[in-house]
């Protein structure tokens, strides 16, 4: 009896415990689940990581490399040397892209998808890599774990190049890994996209891909004892090498499963209504600082990159009358009419994208670093590579580009080749891209390589006051300000004169 007793007892306990697990369920959201796989975590940290460059490109570094200016720029702008804090760096890096990549990698590691594991290594060392080059020291060792900290210390600069490095290295052991090694297909077209929607599943271009930041970060050190052109180079004898192999991101018509994927730079969005080409950029096609004569014939991208010859461009700071060149809805603007601008991805065109590493880049860093190591026949081969490709992606034709690569203004051998002569191009090339801002830095803004660079009207008196300065970093964000008090003040943001303090690279 008392066994039959016990039997019955168990029965009751273990139904009321179905039925509650049950009952509990009616809370759980099935189309909002708690955890995923690394094949919907990806394409996220691809396109947001990539598109925090983007935003950063409109909103403040493209103007302080005079890429763009404003028609009537307002006292206090940013092209005029007065900084604010930045909230995007730390946003995307730590909340938006940042957040998803550790449990990504987790998850990937758990289930055995080494390649998911490399591109979420590749992928963090690019998004610390760009904050880092903006802010300087950043956090690292304490962060992405906000339950323990809502204060992370922040590591310098100098161990977060060793962070990417170190994250870059492993990466690459996990895409040389065989695909037997991997246990959940990297792309997948159907039933939707997921997976690599930066090269497809090819993780060979994942490969170049990090050995091409590898050399971008390393030529930032030109300042310091331990830079090593042969090291960049052999760098850059394993990375990208022909267009096919660029990190872009695409923008795509919104579709039922794409939203908000139109052209940052584009008419749809808006945000360059007030917009237009900043004068130094068009001055770098028009014949003016490319060869130092206003009469020679115009670079045959100016009509691509700049919509027409007649443009002009602004002063930073300056009032600009320019009337628009072309009028699309829905704002005025000749911006919208240039090759940058388009709102969609063309695959016959190759419009709509935005560059973030591309095979140009690489043959300009190419160039730098052989003509550093005295090694100057390969500098001027990939000096002209490095023309030739970026004509190429703008869909230059043949006759025009050839008749370019023999005008006045370009090397025609190895003597003529300065590094003045490679950073035109290179400046050309990376239009809109935050990497101008970092070459623009570690070069001091030399106007023996940046001729005819303007220095602002109505710039911050605290610039001037330090001799006409340039600006060396962005400022941490309010919310670092207000939640983590102590480590900006220990890197002195308090100070007026902030914006001016050089980088760890950026001084011996």
């Amino acid at each position: 009896m008392k066994k039959f007793i016990s039997i019955i007892t168990c029965v009751i306990l273990a139904f009321s415990v179905t039925s509650c697990r049950k009952f509990l369920d009616v809370n759980t959201d099935p189309n909002n689940p708690t955890s995923t796989t690394p094949n919907f975590l990806l394409p996220s940290i691809i396109s947001n990581g990539f598109q925090i460059q983007a935003f950063e490109s409109y909103q403040f570094v493209g103007l302080l490399t005079q890429n763009i200016g404003r028609r009537g720029a307002p006292n206090g702008a940013f092209e005029q040397y007065y900084f604010a804090p930045n909230i995007r760096p730390f946003q995307e890096t730590y909340q938006i892209v940042g957040s998803n990549i550790p449990p990504m990698i987790k998850t990937a590691e758990a289930e055995g998808s080494v390649y998911y594991v490399g591109a979420g290594k590749i992928m963090f060392a690019l998004i610390l890599a760009h904050a880092t080059d903006l802010v300087g020291d950043i956090p690292y060792t304490e962060a992405f774990n906000a339950a323990l900290t809502i204060a992370p210390k922040y590591d310098t600069q100098e161990s977060i190049y060793a962070v990417v490095d170190k994250l870059l290295d492993e990466g690459i052991i996990e895409m040389q890994k065989p695909a037997s090694a991997n246990f959940r297909p990297f792309y997948a077209s159907s039933p939707s996209e997921s997976g690599d929607i930066l090269y497809k599943g090819d993780v060979n271009k994942w490969i170049k891909l990090a050995y091409s930041l590898k050399a971008r970060q390393a030529n930032h050190l030109v300042k310091k004892a331990i830079y090593d052109p042969t090291k960049i180079l052999t760098y850059i004898d394993k990375a990208m090498v022909a267009n096919t192999d660029d990190a872009q991101l695409y923008w795509q018509n919104p579709t039922s499963t794409v939203l908000s994927s139109n052209n940052v730079f584009g008419p749809t969005r808006g945000n360059f209504a007030a917009i237009t080409f900043g004068r130094y950029f068009i001055e770098m096609l028009n014949g003016k600082n490319v060869g130092g004569d206003a009469a020679l014939p115009d670079d045959p991208r100016l009509p691509i990159m700049a919509v027409s010859a007649a443009a002009t461009g602004t002063m930073p700071g300056a009032n600009n009358a320019q009337t628009a060149l072309v009028t699309p809805a829905p704002s005025l603007s000749d911006f919208y009419g240039s090759w940058y601008a388009v709102d969609a991805y063309n695959g016959t065109t190759g419009a709509g994208v935005f560059p973030v590493i591309t095979n140009s880049e690489m043959r300009f860093i190419e160039a730098e670093a052989a003509f550093r190591a005295n090694l100057p026949q390969r500098a001027y081969d990939a000096y002209r590579l490095g023309i030739t490709a970026h004509m190429d992606r703008l869909g230059v034709s043949v006759a025009n580009r050839t008749t370019y690569l023999a005008s006045t203004g370009i090397a025609q051998n190895p003597a003529g080749l300065s590094l003045k002569k490679i950073m035109e191009q290179k400046y050309i090339a990376l239009y809109m891209n935050p990497e101008t801002w970092a070459d623009m830095r570690r070069l001091d803004y030399s106007q023996s390589i940046y001729t005819g660079f303007y220095y602002p009207t109505n710039p911050n008196p605290v610039a001037v006051a330090a001799g006409n300065a340039y600006p060396r970093r962005t400022y941490y964000p309010t919310t670092e300000v207000t939640l983590n008090p102590n480590e900006v003040t220990k890197q002195g943001q308090n100070a007026q004169n902030y914006f001016l303090k050089p980088l760890w690279w950026d001084q011996p």
